[in-house]
């Protein structure tokens, strides 16, 4: 058993993973203008600062400094500010000194890092308009090739996302396919807005023409209230042929429930979600019961144990702040599988955010 971690449901690609050396870390990055509705996301300062964070948190975990605005994404609780998520992606992935990777899927804000661009100059939109995100097929169709690609060169596939407002945007897909997901997806404030992420959803479907429906074709549903991370994501597992870990909570269960829609009988066994242990312990969320809605689906969990932390703001998280992004969890999961302890990954992420 390793500590820190905990898996809801089969372990078999849990114990496979450390026996593979040659992973690569991907954080998907985009926007969507849904983020910038008052109350709907904490992640950023404003609502009109939130679409800098994709990309302040991209340029951070690759170049560890932000270029896109004058300072690092973050959220200031009392007079504590808690480190970014893309603090513990940065520390964690660079203990594993793997390959890392951005995937612009549709951010508003350009990196000024190398990034692998899908986006066409797109970014999502308002999706309580019912036209979240133009032509999604295509950043699927070309995230699918990537995926085939890294198989290629990498034992598997670590994959994450940062995209503020990304839980109502993921309701969405969820609800427009046909789940039960309302009132389960997280979010990172203390509280969660559901009534308000309900009624964008229902807006964004009404307006689209669309009822709830399983069978709805998954990127009509997200050109309508999804967002531009889910079909890259999406296209990245059904092309990968190696194993992919999902690193994130709610939002990447929407990118697993489009490959259903897609594949009615893909083999999710050569994948597991990591997430934090904030994500599960949210209760204001159920990750496991959309996850198991889906199918069988393996979910990971790492507690870091923050309470324990030295540094002040990392204590938030275990407050209900935050809880993930940026791969935060999925990046710990990696660093477990490749050796190293909790306590090694809690000390670097101390010494990240002290920076």
């Amino acid at each position: 058993m390793i500590k820190g971690l905990k898996t809801y449901g089969s372990e078999k690609l849990v114990n496979e993973l450390p026996k593979l050396k040659n992973p690569i870390f991907i954080c998907t990055v985009a926007s969507t203008k849904t983020s910038e509705i008052p109350g709907i996301t904490g992640a950023g300062a404003t609502p009109e600062l939130t679409k800098f964070t994709p990309t302040g948190d991209a340029e951070l975990i690759m170049s560890g400094k932000v270029m896109c605005m004058e300072d690092i994404p973050q959220t200031i609780i009392g007079d504590v500010v808690t480190p970014t998520p893309s603090v513990l992606t940065k520390a964690s992935v660079e203990l594993c000194n793997s390959t890392k990777m951005i995937i612009d899927a549709g951010c508003e804000i350009k990196a000024g890092i190398d990034v692998f661009d899908i986006s066409e100059g797109n970014f999502g939109q308002d999706i309580s308009t019912g036209k979240g995100v133009k032509d999604p097929e295509t950043i699927f169709n070309k995230a699918y090739e990537l995926g085939t690609i890294l198989s290629e060169k990498h034992d598997y596939i670590v994959i994450g996302e940062s995209l503020p407002a990304g839980t109502t945007t993921a309701l969405g897909v969820l609800v427009g396919l046909g789940y039960n997901a309302k009132g389960k997806v997280s979010g990172c404030m203390d509280t969660n807005p559901h009534e308000m992420k309900n009624k964008v959803v229902d807006e964004g479907l009404e307006k689209a023409g669309l009822k709830v429906d399983k069978n709805n074709n998954p990127f009509d549903v997200v050109a309508a209230v999804g967002d531009p991370m889910l079909p890259a994501v999406a296209g990245i597992l059904m092309g990968a042929s190696v194993p992919v870990v999902l690193a994130g909570g709610t939002q990447l269960t929407a990118a697993c429930a489009i490959v259903k829609s897609l594949d009615e009988n893909f083999d999710f066994s050569n994948m597991c979600l990591a997430t934090t242990a904030y994500v599960v312990a949210d209760e204001t969320a159920d990750v496991l019961d959309i996850a198991k809605q889906i199918g069988d689906i393996t979910v990971c969990t790492v507690d870091p144990f923050f309470e324990e932390s030295s540094v002040e703001g990392l204590k938030n998280y275990t407050k209900g702040f935050i809880k993930e992004g940026a791969g935060a969890g999925g990046a710990m999961f990696l660093a477990l599988m490749m050796g190293h302890s909790i306590e090694e990954i809690r000390e670097s992420i101390e010494k990240e955010a002290s920076n």
